[in-house]
């Protein structure tokens, strides 16, 4: 699959913002006054750029708030409407919890909780897609769920560590590394989840099965087409490698590094993990789009 740049900040800073509300509406902070401050206003706006980038890839960007309207069947719809209703009800916790020193737990469990949906409902929107094995094949739910509180948590921890806080390094060690650990899993798994998956094959994208094992004699045009630009994105195996490697290192393997830092240097060096983590999940988010086979490819003789 094309790999546009818009559904990479999209997917990126969207789930690092919810990641931020579940851990705010968790209770990370402690009640302190400080942190919620600048780790509410963060999380609101390092998810509303999310939002906002998501609607670079639409033709029709004005049109973007019918988005709203098909929550009933489409999962990109659920996802805008959840990620209101997670910040609406985050919104309302601070509020309570900053302006008028009201302790309701309850409605920050439950502005997580939609922040979490919010997520899953992004990875669903992939995960779905029965002609993308590499998504529908693979636990891309829960990767994104795991990636969206890995990178949430270096986020309000670095936070807390500047507003005096405590810098809770156990606990970004420990989601770094089954973040890390995730993605290696479903990486593995998405290497196995071929274009057959699901049924698909040269015959059936034919239609010429009936007659017998299909091969390939030409293309059926000589140009290029939309559908090969968006849905055959084809990347070399060397380039993705490195980008692979660049990925866990930035994403998972330097900020471990910096989080035990962190131990004697305090909050600068969860700050430096977070931005190295941030740019590696954009490398291998942008592999996760462009290494997508849609099976379509298979009647262009793509395999």
């Amino acid at each position: 699959m094309h790999p546009a740049p818009s559904l990479i900040v999209f997917t990126v800073l969207s789930g690092l913002g919810m990641g931020m509300i579940a851990w705010v509406g968790l209770g990370l902070g402690d009640w302190d006054h400080n942190f919620g401050w600048v780790a509410g206003f963060l999380s609101l706006a390092i998810g509303g750029i999310g939002g906002v980038a998501s609607a670079g890839h639409l033709a029709r960007p004005e049109r973007a708030w019918r988005a709203f309207t098909q929550w009933r069947s489409s999962w990109l719809s659920r996802e805008a409407c959840l990620m209101v209703a997670a910040k609406v009800m985050f919104m309302l916790y601070l509020a309570l919890w900053l302006l008028f020193g009201i302790e309701f737990k309850l409605i920050g469990w439950l502005a997580a909780a939609l922040a979490m949906a919010t997520v899953y409902a992004t990875a669903m929107i992939y995960a779905q897609l029965r002609t993308v094995p590499r998504w529908s094949g693979t636990p891309t739910p829960f990767l994104f769920i795991v990636l969206s509180l890995a990178g949430g948590l270096l986020a309000t921890g670095s936070i807390k560590g500047f507003t005096g806080g405590d810098v809770p390094v156990l606990y970004s060690l420990a989601w770094l590394t089954v973040a890390a650990g995730s993605t290696v899993w479903w990486t593995q798994q998405a290497a196995g989840a071929r274009r057959g998956l699901h049924g698909s094959s040269m015959e059936t994208a034919t239609g010429l099965g009936g007659i017998g094992r299909v091969k390939m004699l030409e293309p059926p045009h000589t140009g290029s087409n939309y559908l090969l630009k968006e849905m055959a994105y084809q990347v070399g195996r060397a380039r993705a490698f490195q980008l692979r490697k660049v990925g866990a290192f930035l994403g998972f393997i330097l900020p471990l590094v910096l989080v035990l830092v962190a131990l004697g240097i305090g909050p600068w060096a969860l700050l430096i993990a977070l931005v190295c983590h941030i740019a590696g999940m954009m490398a291998l988010r942008w592999l996760f789009f462009a290494e997508a086979e849609h099976v379509q490819a298979l009647y262009y003789g793509m395999r």
